[in-house]
C-alpha cells in the first residue's frame, strides 16, 4: 500500500517540483554537539548514539555524495542531507564552505540541514535564505523531539521549547521551510502528550514533520536503562496508532519527511520491529486508509484528546 496516497510525503513534494524523483543523501560532515563537547553538557541526549547516523565518514562532503550517487544510480537529482549531530555548530565561513561544496556536487538540487533549536544564529539563517533565493530546495531540520520541557530535561536535550519557538519564528521571518522532528514513546510520555506536542508545533508554524519511534541503540544512556529493566519500548501497533493519529491531525499542506525510522544490528537493541521501515510505513498506510488520511481530523471540531 502506497503511503503517499494518504500522506503528503517529501518524495511527492519533490517530484512535483522537479518533475522526477529526488533522493536525500545523508552526510556526516564531522560536526559535534554542544551537548557533548561541554558547552552545555556532556554525554549527549540519552537516546543518541553515533552509530545511528550515516556510516560514511571519509571527511569529504563531495566524496560521500559521490558514494551515495553510486548506490542509487537510478536517481539523477539529490538533496544533500547534513544529518549527523549539529550541522550549524561551527563558524559561518566553515558552514558556507561545506554547504557550497554540497550544492556544487553533481545532481544536488538542495540542502537539508539537521540541527538543534539552540544552535541556529541569524547568520546561518541568512545563509540558508540566500541559497533558497538562488533556487535551491532548502530545509532547516530542527530536532525538537517533544514540546514538554520536563521530557526534554529527562532525555538531556539541553534546551527547552522556548528555544525552539524562537528559532522557528526567525526562520519563518526569512521564509525558510522548517521540518520538525518528534519522537513518539519518549520516557514517561503518553500518546496524548505526543498529540499535544504536535499541536504546539503546528501552532508555531511548520512546513515539514518527521516522526520517529523511540529506539534503544547501543552506546546510548537509554540502553543502560533498558538493560536494567527500567524502560519499556512501544509495540508496532502502539506506534502506528499514535503516528497515524498525528498524521490525521496535521494539515494537508504540511510535508512529512518521514513517518518512521530504522537502525541495523548490532546498533539496534529494541524494538526489533525498527530494523525495517517498510512494514511500519505499510501499517501506517493501512491505518490511514481505514480511519482517515492526513488532514482528516483538522477539518473537524475534535478536541486535542478526542
Amino acid at each position: 500500500m502506497q503511503l503517499d496516497h494518504y500522506v503528503n510525503t517529501l518524495g511527492k513534494h519533490l517530484k512535483s517540483r522537479f518533475g522526477e524523483r529526488v533522493h536525500k543523501l545523508p552526510l556526516h560532515a564531522g560536526f559535534t554537539c554542544p551537548n557533548r563537547d561541554g558547552s552545555i553538557g556532556r554525554g549527549g541526549c540519552s537516546f543518541c548514539s553515533v552509530d545511528s547516523f550515516s556510516e560514511e565518514r571519509d571527511g569529504s562532503v563531495d566524496g560521500q555524495l559521490a558514494h551515495g550517487r553510486q548506490t542509487i544510480d537510478w536517481v539523477k537529482r539529490y538533496l544533500a542531507y547534513f544529518q549527523a549531530y549539529t550541522n550549524t555548530y561551527a563558524e559561518i565561513a566553515h558552514l558556507r564552505s561545506l554547504y557550497d561544496s554540497a550544492l556544487a556536487s553533481h545532481g544536488v538540487v538542495g540542502l537539508c540541514v539537521g540541527t538543534r533549536p539552540d544552535c541556529v544564529p541569524d547568520a546561518v539563517l541568512d545563509l540558508l535564505a540566500a541559497y533558497q533565493e538562488q533556487g535551491s530546495e532548502v530545509w532547516l531540520e530542527l530536532g525538537l523531539q517533544s514540546a514538554f520541557d520536563e521530557t526534554l530535561q529527562r532525555v538531556n536535550r539541553g534546551h527547552g521549547f522556548a528555544e525552539y519557538t524562537a528559532t522557528v519564528a526567525r526562520a519563518q521571518a526569512r521564509k525558510i521551510p522548517v521540518c520538525t522532528h518528534l519522537i513518539i514513546g519518549l520516557p514517561g510520555e503518553t500518546p496524548e502528550q505526543s498529540l499535544i506536542s504536535l499541536e504546539r508545533v503546528l501552532t508555531e508554524g511548520v512546513q515539514g514533520l518527521k516522526l520517529h519511534p523511540l529506539m534503544i541503540v547501543r552506546g546510548s544512556r537509554l540502553a543502560l536503562e533498558y538493560d536494567r529493566g527500567e524502560l519499556a519500548v512501544l509495540s508496532l501497533t502502539d506506534y502506528v496508532d499514535t503516528a497515524a493519529e498525528m498524521i490525521r491531525r496535521t494539515p494537508a499542506e504540511v510535508i512529512f519527511h518521514r513517518v518512521g525510522a530504522s537502525a541495523r544490528a548490532p546498533t539496534l537493541i529494541a524494538p526489533d520491529w525498527c530494523s525495517k521501515t517498510l512494514p511500519t510505513n505499510n501499517a501506517i498506510a493501512h491505518n490511514l486508509a481505514k480511519l482517515g488520511a492526513q488532514g482528516y481530523r483538522t477539518a473537524r471540531p475534535y478536541p486535542i484528546n478526542g
